[in-house]
Order: structure tokens, then sequence, then C-alpha cells
């Protein structure tokens, strides 16, 4: 069976050349051989492409090789859903270039797959991370949030490095929402999953791309693409405090017409007024994402433009 690596690649200059010897060399250690390789250059600012340019003019005779380059940079997101589009494997496999990701976790997932025919994917999620501790409450926090929230089920640690069949790939690719969360689709589709711990490698080279306020992005991104809960939330707190405020106003009532004493609280009803102005403008900030969501796809725009791409299958065919 054909196995396709899909390789995102984004300012990997240091990587891409140590990772394509790598495959090689694990792979022709298995015995696997009928393999193929989709990198993806998500517009990066280095020499990223060059070298991606140099590894196909020296292997196209020898390996099947596709090169997809974007005239911009798109986001993982959509690097993953080209690289999916352009793979011809009865088997697709995502990992990233930093080899982070070990091959031979690739032929461990390999083995699983083919061991149980009913398998239709085989994850693999990180059984330690080597994160600081910030980064690691920030990621477990959002999977709690989210598995409360969604109807799909996120499992803690799981990353898109993934081994998955051809009918899970075509179900995936028949969602082309603008705004894509990978985890979420995976999920999304159903499928049997089976979930296989990892150790995470040291990076060759370069530094993670993953910062605070990236994290924080992404995790707004896959609550807001998966759940309309914060939706639902503006409405319950909004009817609570409307609650609240007709409680109050009978009290304030009944103060003046059994006390006839004057209704205090200039402080009170400032507050008040302040808070729920606020409380208001943020729940139509949320409604504002989700329209904004609408708006961007309604707009039918490419996920992703190709200014590049360089294919060993169509130079064969010539």
């Amino acid at each position: 069976m054909k196995l396709s690596l899909i390789i995102p690649c984004y300012n990997e200059e240091g990587n891409v050349e140590k990772f394509f010897s790598e495959v090689n060399t694990v792979f022709s250690a298995n015995s696997i051989s009928d393999y193929e390789f989709v990198f993806v250059n998500d517009g990066s600012a280095d020499k990223t492409l060059l070298k991606l340019k140099e590894i196909y003019a020296n292997n196209k005779d020898t390996h099947n090789i596709k090169v997809v380059s974007f005239s911009r940079n798109f986001g993982k997101e959509a690097a993953i859903y080209a690289g999916l589009q352009k793979a011809t494997g009865d088997l697709v496999c995502l990992i990233d270039a930093d080899l982070q990701q070990r091959l031979e976790v690739v032929v461990e997932m390999l083995g699983v797959l083919e061991s149980d025919p009913d398998l239709d994917c085989v994850t693999a999620f990180q059984e330690k991370r080597k994160e600081n501790k910030l980064i690691s409450w920030i990621k477990s926090m959002f999977y709690k949030i989210i598995n409360k929230i969604s109807d799909v089920v996120f499992v803690n640690g799981a990353s898109d490095f993934r081994l998955l069949k051809r009918p899970m790939v075509e179900a995936i690719l028949q969602m082309s929402e603008f705004h894509r969360f990978s985890k979420g689709l995976f999920s999304y589709v159903g499928f049997n999953t089976k979930y296989i711990p990892y150790k995470v490698a040291e990076r060759e080279s370069g530094e993670s791309k993953w910062s605070v306020k990236s994290l924080f992005k992404y995790a707004m991104e896959g609550i807001l693409s998966f759940s309309t809960m914060p939706l639902k939330l503006a409405t319950i707190i909004g009817f609570f405090f409307s609650i609240c405020s007709v409680c109050y106003l009978i009290v304030v009532l009944i103060q003046k017409i059994s006390f006839g004493i004057n209704v205090p609280g200039y402080a009170t009803t400032v507050t008040l007024i302040l808070f729920l102005g606020g409380l208001q403008l943020f729940f139509l900030g949320i409604i504002g994402e989700y329209l904004a969501r609408m708006y961007v796809q309604v707009k039918n725009r490419p996920i992703y433009i190709v200014k590049a791409y360089l294919n060993t299958d169509d130079e064969e065919n010539k």
C-alpha cells in the first residue's frame, strides 16, 4: 500500500534535508519502499523553498516527491489541507519536518494499522510534554474546556501526528471551511481511531513556532469552530441578570412604598451600568467573532494559493 508523507514546512531550512535523509534511512531499514513525499512550503521567509527545490532536483529520479509552495503564509491548517489534496497514497501520514516526531513512530503506527483491519486512523499523543509549565497548563485547560462545551471529543496531547486511511482522508477533504481546526475535524468525521503514546525528540534546528499568544489564538479558533456554547452562555447570563434586575426593582419599590425612604445607590447604579455595559460589549464581541467567520466563509476565497508546484508524477507523464 502506498504511503504519503505530508510535511508542512514553515522556516525549516535547517531541517528538511535531515528529514528527507532520515525518512529514507528508517524506511529502508524497515523494508518500506512504496512512499511519496508531499512537502508544503507555507510561505517560509528563509531558504526552505530553495532546500526543497534542491531535494526535488537531486532525487526526482529515485523518489516520488511533490513540493507545494504557497504564495504567502496561510498557516499550518491550510498546509495540512493542501497536503491532503495532493497526497495519492492509500495511507496518509501527517508529520512535522523538525524531527521531533520520529520516523520510528510512523513505522509503529503502520504496524498498528495493519494489525487491526477495523482501524481507520492511528494518532500519536505526547506521553510527557517537554514544555514549560505555563504552556503545558494552557494546553491542559484548553482540552478540559473544549471537551465540556463541544460535541466532539478531543484527546489531551493528541497532535496532528497521525496515520490515516484513504476513506478518512476523503471525508476530511469534504469539509472545505475556511477557518480550519484539524484536531476537531479529525474527531468530527468519526472513524475508528487508536491513540498511542510517543516521546517527543529535540528539534534538529530552529525554534518552536508556538507562543502563548499563538496558542491562545489557536484555542479560540478551536472553541469557536466546534462549539456554540459562548453564544448560549450570553443568553444564560443575560437571562440571569434580567431576573436579578426585576428582583432588585421589586425590593426598591417595597422600600419606597412601605418605608418612604429615599432610594440610595448612586455608586451602585453607576457600577452596575458600567459592569452590565461591559458584559454586553463582551458578548457582542463573541457574536461578532461568529459573524466574522460567516462573513469570510461566504466570500468563498481559497484556503490557500499555490505559487509553485513541483511533482515528479507530472514529469513522468510528459
